[in-house]
């Protein structure tokens, strides 16, 4: 039983030892990203070890993305993949950045597939989603998706604000599509292009006697 015991606190602490290395290798290896120093960044995080999964799938993960930050696109996209495979299908942000790539490379079905694997709760993806969706004419899932990401916080809401304008004043309701373009330039601290533009059509629009061309409405694809 002793012996039993014994061999227990060893694996214990073996296990510690390694996430606690892994953690140094990551925190290392985010340094070096900071710096830009990205092929530094992907020597400190080869040094996690596999027996820690879920440090190691983030490893993987952040090679991925300096190689994406090098212009190595096609080895970005050999370790997003692995890292989606490692979390068996459930790393959003890995499925995400994998769907960029691809979208990237014109693969735009695989691309969409993998925005889809990213779920319903990651809005980046979402946001992504819409795009796909307007470009193919279903104005209206493209703006419940756009509405969808621009009630989750993030970077990616003022663009996600001004597609919805978009979006509405395509189906016809201006005075909404005006209210998002308002809500975008808000969240933007009034730099956003696009809202700018499409807030003064809109309202052009409106003061009109006859209907505008909604296709001068300006769309982000990237959030």
């Amino acid at each position: 039983m002793r012996f039993k015991n014994f061999l227990f606190a060893t694996i214990i602490l073996a296990s510690t030892a390694v996430a606690l290395n892994a953690q140094s290798a990551l925190k290392r290896g985010n340094a070096m990203v900071a710096q830009q120093n990205y092929k530094a960044a992907i020597e400190e995080y080869n040094k996690v070890s596999s027996r820690d999964a879920d440090s190691y799938a983030r490893a993987i993960y952040n090679i991925g993305v300096c190689h994406y930050e090098l212009w190595q696109g096609d080895e970005a996209l050999k370790f997003y993949k692995r890292a989606v495979e490692l979390k068996h299908g459930n790393y959003p942000r890995a499925s995400y950045a994998l769907g960029v790539v691809l979208e990237e490379k014109g693969q735009l079905a695989e691309a969409k597939q993998a925005y889809e694997q990213a779920g319903t709760n990651f809005a980046p993806a979402i946001f992504r989603l819409g795009v796909f969706e307007a470009r193919s004419g279903e104005i209206r899932k493209a703006a419940d998706l756009f509405r969808d990401a621009a009630l989750r916080k993030g970077e990616h809401v003022p663009a996600s604000q001004n597609n919805l304008g978009v979006m509405l004043a395509r189906l016809g309701f201006l005075k909404e599509a005006e209210k998002s373009f308002i809500v975008a330039l808000k969240e933007s601290d009034n730099r956003l292009d696009e809202a700018v533009h499409n807030l003064k059509l809109c309202r052009s629009l409106m003061l009109s006697t006859r209907l505008g061309n909604s296709e001068n409405f300006r769309l982000m694809k990237t959030d």
